[in-house]
């Protein structure tokens, strides 16, 4: 199973995110935001010196669907230049709300990087969803090799920390892996 964090790092919830996995012994992905990791480097380095994969979740997350190719690419390039200065180099990418065009798809794909998606969004972001329904929803789905989506973000904070406990508990004799490609 591979657990994977979007929009962070942020120092009010990655590092508690950070500890669970620690004490569960888990690895996970973290789809980083470039303005993030601009704003935390020490967090963005902690989660590499952890054994955590990261990848690229553009520099300001915005959706595909509503932003030319050339201003998309232009700012998933910032974030893997935000990245690459970090000393880490990633070739995984996540558009932010599942959202690219077929062309900015291409374009990321041709230069090599690997777009990852999920097959279990917690839900964790969305305030009428409760906290108990987005464990539920990853306990009711969940299989050996699912990629499941947690935000380590202030909006999803709540529901994120109830539901990724639950899961690494629930879920113990599973390893979590993170993603490498």
């Amino acid at each position: 199973m591979f657990l994977t964090f979007d929009d962070g790092p942020i120092p009010e919830v990655t590092p508690w995110v950070l500890d669970q996995l620690k004490k569960h012994k888990a690895k996970a992905t973290f789809f980083c935001i470039g303005d993030n990791i601009r704003k935390h480097p020490e967090l963005f380095q902690q989660i590499v010196a952890e054994g955590h994969a990261v990848g690229n979740h553009t520099f300001h997350h915005i959706n595909g669907w509503k932003t030319s190719t050339e201003e998309y690419l232009k700012d998933v390039k910032r974030c893997e230049d935000e990245i690459g200065s970090n000393t880490f180099e990633s070739n995984l990418f996540r558009p932010p709300y599942g959202k690219c065009t077929s062309a900015q798809a291409k374009s990321i794909l041709e230069k090599g990087d690997h777009i990852i998606m999920w097959d279990i969004i917690s839900k964790d972001y969305d305030a009428k969803v409760s906290k108990e329904n987005c464990f539920l929803r990853i306990k009711k789905n969940a299989k050996p090799g699912s990629i499941i989506v947690f935000h380590d973000s202030l909006k999803a904070e709540t529901n994120m920390k109830y539901a990724l406990e639950k899961t690494l508990e629930t879920f113990s004799d599973y390893e979590f892996n993170k993603i490498e490609l």
